[in-house]
C-alpha cells in the first residue's frame, strides 16, 4: 500500500485553497417570442361599401329589360343619368377619384352582379392624375381590359369610352394630362377595335385646341358642365344601341 507524505497533502491543500473559484457563467435564457400586434383592420380601398346596400336592395331585371350600368370615377357620379336617359334603366355606379385598379376590384359587385345587358366603361382620368399611384398607360388598359373581359365572360356587352380631354388636373397640377390621355386613348381604341368592342369618343367631340375641355363644357377642366352631360349622351346612347344590336 502506498503512503503519501504529509508534507505533500499539506501542500495539494494549501493548492487548493488558493486557486481562484471560477466565475460561474450563467446559463443563457432564450427571450420570450414578441407577440404579433393584432393586424389592423384595411380600409376598403375599392369603396366596396359605396354601393353594396344598393345592390342589394335593386331587384333583377325585368323580362326583356336592357338594363345598363355605367361604371367609372366623378365623371360618371356626376351624370344624372335619369335626366340624360328619361325613363332608361340605366344604373349610376360612378365614384368619384376612383382609378381603373380600384374599378376593378369591385366590377364584380356594381357590374356583374346586377345582371345589365350593357356596362359602358369610362376610366382613366384618375389615373393620370396618379390618385393612387402612378401607372403607365399600358397598366391602365390592362385594367379596362380586365373589366370588359369579366363582363363578357358574363353576357354583358362592353362599350369603352375614351377618356375625357384635361389640359391641368385642379388637384394636382403640373403633370401636363394632355398628351397622356390622348396617348391613352389611342390604346383604348386600338384594344376596342381588336376585341370588336363598341368606343364611344367623346375625346375627339370635346377637345379644344389645347387638348382640354373647354369653358363652355367644363369649369374647372375635367368635370363636365349640364352642356357638356348633353354632348355625351347622345354618343353614349348611339353606343349602347349599337351594342345591343351587335351579334354575340
Amino acid at each position: 500500500m502506498y503512503r503519501i507524505a504529509p508534507r505533500l497533502v499539506l501542500s495539494l491543500m494549501l493548492l487548493l485553497l488558493t486557486m481562484p473559484v471560477a466565475a460561474q457563467t450563467p446559463v443563457p435564457t432564450t427571450p420570450p417570442a414578441p407577440v404579433p400586434a393584432r393586424p389592423q383592420a384595411q380600409p376598403d380601398w375599392p369603396n366596396l361599401a359605396r354601393y353594396r346596400q344598393a345592390d342589394l336592395d335593386l331587384a333583377a331585371p325585368a323580362p326583356k329589360e336592357s338594363r345598363v350600368v355605367f361604371m367609372g370615377d366623378s365623371i360618371t357620379q356626376g351624370w344624372h343619368l335619369d335626366q340624360s336617359f328619361p325613363q332608361k334603366p340605366y344604373i349610376n355606379r360612378g365614384i368619384s377619384g376612383q382609378t381603373s385598379p380600384q374599378m376593378v376590384l369591385r366590377f364584380h359587385q356594381d357590374v356583374i352582379a346586377l345582371r345589365p345587358k350593357v356596362v359602358i366603361i369610362l376610366a382613366g382620368t384618375n389615373d393620370v392624375a396618379q390618385n393612387t399611384g402612378p401607372i403607365s398607360a399600358e397598366e391602365t388598359l390592362n385594367n379596362i381590359a380586365a373589366m370588359a373581359e369579366m363582363a363578357t365572360q358574363n353576357g354583358i356587352r362592353v362599350v369603352l369610352c375614351s377618356v375625357l380631354p384635361a389640359y391641368d388636373f385642379g388637384w394636382r397640377k403640373g403633370l401636363e394630362p394632355a398628351p397622356k390621355i390622348a396617348a391613352l386613348n389611342k390604346l383604348i381604341q386600338a384594344y376596342a377595335l381588336e376585341h370588336k368592342y363598341v368606343y364611344v369618343n367623346y375625346y375627339a367631340a370635346m377637345q379644344d385646341e389645347r387638348g382640354g375641355l373647354p369653358e363652355t363644357l367644363s369649369k374647372d377642366g375635367v368635370h363636365p358642365l349640364p352642356a357638356g352631360y348633353d354632348l355625351m349622351a347622345p354618343l353614349a346612347q348611339k353606343g349602347i344601341d349599337q351594342a345591343l344590336k351587335a351579334k354575340k
